[in-house]
């Protein structure tokens, strides 16, 4: 049994991975600033965990205070979920986005550094891929990152690379998600955004419950089947298992590893209104609306590399996604 400290553990990655780890005997540390998440969740959480979960509420730019939870804590293992995740914004808010990822990341390796604890699994991204080459994505395609937030997770990775030459004692791992959704089967805890979702599917639930009017799909004019854009969407209970998987291979091997974390196939936008419907039984209105700028065709992942290394594959349907994902939107 480790102790895990979950960086942005509130949100919604870190509370289903905290689940995960729970169920597999580790003892879970929560720190977050609550800045895109609530206290509630952590409360939420411990009803899914059946006990009182710690959590430190705190900046993760804030060294010492870091530091002194790793040392308190008795930390052994860090999963670093903290950070600013929304494409669109990092356009407008480039400042903050380096402020806090990247600034962020620094401030927890030299709190890990100072605590002697050397094991970090880093939450990174797809996007770090830009506009694929080809698909499906494996881990040697050329990263080229198309926005502020995917050159921050870019920038860390490049940061971990550095760190695990000058001291290859160092364990780390980054995990590069493609789009994570769906909820825990309880309905207690999933992605409840504060305010507008930049995501699909809280969007989509948002609106099958009432809360919103209509879903704006944004260009059907793409080269795909139906000319919507095709993602590669994975439940986040899936992804959550994954970083177990992680945490377990860094245990026997030092250095930096990258993995993709997908299921290997897309849906596309109209695929995903489409089941979403059928999960819950409500209409969901949508409008066509102008193509973003940024946004790509299909991005789907090669899975091969994760599943032979890590043991680890992604199970559960589009139908899992959306039913959990319509359960814990009723509950809130």
């Amino acid at each position: 049994m480790s102790n895990v400290l979950l960086t942005g553990g509130a949100g919604y990655i870190g509370s289903h991975t905290a689940v995960a780890l729970a169920a597999a005997g580790h003892r879970v540390v929560v720190y977050d600033n609550f800045s895109n998440s609530e206290p509630a969740a952590v409360q939420r959480l411990a009803q899914v965990v059946g006990a009182p979960v710690v959590t430190i509420e705190g900046d993760v730019r804030d060294t010492a205070l870091l530091q002194r939870t790793l040392l308190e804590q008795k930390i052994d293992a860090v999963i670093h979920f903290a950070g600013l995740k929304a494409v669109g914004e990092s356009v407008l808010k480039p400042i903050d986005y380096y402020a806090n990822n990247v600034q962020g990341a620094i401030s927890l390796l030299q709190a890990m550094q100072g605590a002697g604890c050397k094991t970090l699994v880093f939450s990174s991204s797809a996007t770090v891929y830009g506009d694929p080459h080809y698909l499906p994505i494996d881990e040697a395609h050329p990263t080229r990152a198309t926005s502020p937030y995917g050159r921050c997770k870019l920038h860390i990775e490049e940061i971990l690379a550095d760190v695990s030459v000058a001291d290859p004692s160092w364990r780390l791992a980054a995990l590069r998600y493609f789009n994570p959704v769906g909820a825990h089967p309880s309905g207690l805890i999933g992605e409840n955004p504060n305010g507008i979702p930049n995501n699909l599917m809280p969007f989509v639930a948002q609106v099958a419950v009432g809360k919103l009017p209509q879903l704006n799909v944004f260009g059907n004019d793409y080269d795909t089947p139906d000319g919507t854009g095709v993602r590669d969407y994975i439940h986040v209970m899936d992804l959550a298992e994954g970083h177990l998987a992680a945490l377990k291979f860094l245990m026997q091997h030092p250095g930096l590893h990258t993995f993709n974390l997908g299921t290997g196939r897309g849906y596309s936008v109209l695929e995903m209104i489409k089941a979403f419907e059928a999960a819950s039984g409500k209409p969901v209105p949508y409008t066509v609306a102008p193509r973003r700028a940024g946004d790509i065709a299909s991005c789907y992942a090669s899975v091969e590399f994760s599943a032979q290394t890590l043991n680890w594959r992604a199970t559960r349907s589009l139908k899992d996604m959306c039913e959990s994902s319509w359960k814990f939107q009723q509950n809130i």
